[in-house]
């Protein structure tokens, strides 16, 4: 193990719209029965939390947020549970519609969970409002709401939008693009897409990308790539899972632009359904939150949610489970498990070890990202990424997490 892996193992989206382009995801599966016989051989007393995220819905469904913090429950209880008492994990469907997102806020607070812990919900700003006033953190949220970047009792783990296309655009010029082209669908929320982006590219010494829009309704993306591909050496495409529709137009084109996307547009699935190692996405730049699933410091997740139907290249189910890290890492420093104690724990503390998923996390004013509805964000890392053989890998062997504060900061003025 290198020396910078070494270091990191033991040390939003800010719009709705743009973070579910990022993360958004479908899948199934039925519930199951949350805890594990290993629980109720843990004496100490329960520590309850929440986590919601919509499912058996049209749009977002993010079934695997639920799967995968059961999955922790199971693997923690079965590890000592949280200073010697099972944790125990409420569940709740916000089912893409804000009622519900304020429904289960209500239900955290009337249940008096200590967290809500790595939930998805675009209605940031009907939930936390509740969350905020019965005092109870939000901790690791997915980051595709505003109010996730700017509630005080909000604490996010990674940076959402804004770091990870800062951090692309600097990956594309590094790789060695020249004339880069960003396309995304035309709504006002994925603007900041383009903001970023070009951002990262300008920060790295780049000229500022192309900014080519997507209708919403479009289905035949041809023209669009047509566009893209005639001035550009390197593609960024950000249509969440709709890249299918971009990528589609892409093969029938016969180009060769280089393609590229933050995590969750151009995946191992969308790979394997192209050519698996011998698809033209192979070798694409993907910039990620966090390592790569092949990483060791994936290990404890690979092995909980083994059998069970969950992606965790899928940003949403991979920031849920470094939410309960945290939470659990948090909680087992205080006399006594409370919303109250846990904020004031996380406020200060110095770094919140998440086993090298990410850089030890803190959320001290002395941290906080200094941009305008932003001051939320304090980890301002990504990780530089490629699809390789069909699957996400690290880009460069013994690569580690790369910092974008600077070019954010400057750009904050």
């Amino acid at each position: 193990m290198n020396d910078s892996r070494r270091r990191r193992s033991t040390a939003a989206s800010c719009l709705a719209m743009t973070g579910a382009l990022l993360i958004a995801g479908c899948g199934g599966g039925e519930e199951e029965p949350a805890g594990s016989a290993a629980a109720s051989s843990l004496t100490g007393a329960p520590v309850k939390v929440m986590v919601w995220a919509p499912e058996n819905t049209q749009g977002s469904a993010q079934p695997g947020v639920r799967i995968t913090a059961q999955a922790y429950e199971k693997w923690i209880n079965a590890n000592g549970g949280i200073k010697g008492g099972p944790l125990k994990v409420l569940t709740c469907n916000e089912k893409n519609d804000p009622d519900e997102a304020e429904n289960c806020a209500q239900q955290a607070v009337s249940e008096k969970v200590v967290a809500v812990v790595g939930s998805y919900s675009l209605a940031g700003d009907r939930y936390m409002p509740i969350l905020e006033k019965a005092g109870i953190p939000y901790i690791g949220g997915t980051g595709v709401s505003a109010a996730e970047f700017s509630n005080p009792l909000s604490f996010p783990v990674n940076g959402g939008t804004p770091v990870v296309f800062a951090a692309h655009g600097r990956q594309l010029v590094e790789a060695g693009c020249k004339k880069i082209s960003g396309v995304r669908y035309d709504v006002a929320a994925a603007a900041i897409v383009t903001q970023f982006l070009g951002l990262g590219v300008v920060s790295a010494g780049g000229k500022p990308p192309k900014d080519l829009k997507v209708p919403v309704t479009a289905t035949d993306l041809a023209p669009q790539v047509a566009e893209a591909t005639r001035d550009s050496d390197c593609v960024s495409v950000i249509l969440g899972t709709h890249s299918d529709l971009f990528v589609k137009a892409y093969l029938q084109s016969g180009a060769k632009t280089e393609l590229g996307s933050v995590v969750g547009n151009l995946t191992p699935e969308l790979a394997e359904t192209t050519g698996g190692s011998g698809s033209p996405l192979d070798g694409s730049a993907i910039t990620g939150y966090y390592p790569p699933v092949s990483d060791p410091a994936w290990k404890d997740a690979v092995a909980a949610i083994d059998g069970k139907d969950v992606d965790l290249s899928n940003g949403a189910n991979a920031t849920t489970w470094v939410a309960f890290k945290v939470f659990s890492e948090a909680a087992a420093k205080l006399p006594e498990i409370t919303s109250k104690a846990l904020v004031e724990e996380l406020n200060t503390a110095k770094g919140i070890d998440t086993g090298g998923l990410t850089p030890p996390l803190t959320w001290t004013s002395a941290t906080a990202l200094p941009m305008k509805g932003m001051n939320r964000i304090h980890n301002t890392t990504a990780t530089e990424l490629v699809l390789r053989d069909g699957k996400i890998e690290w880009a460069e062997s013994g690569s580690d997490f790369v910092d974008v504060r600077k070019a954010l900061a400057a750009s904050a003025g």
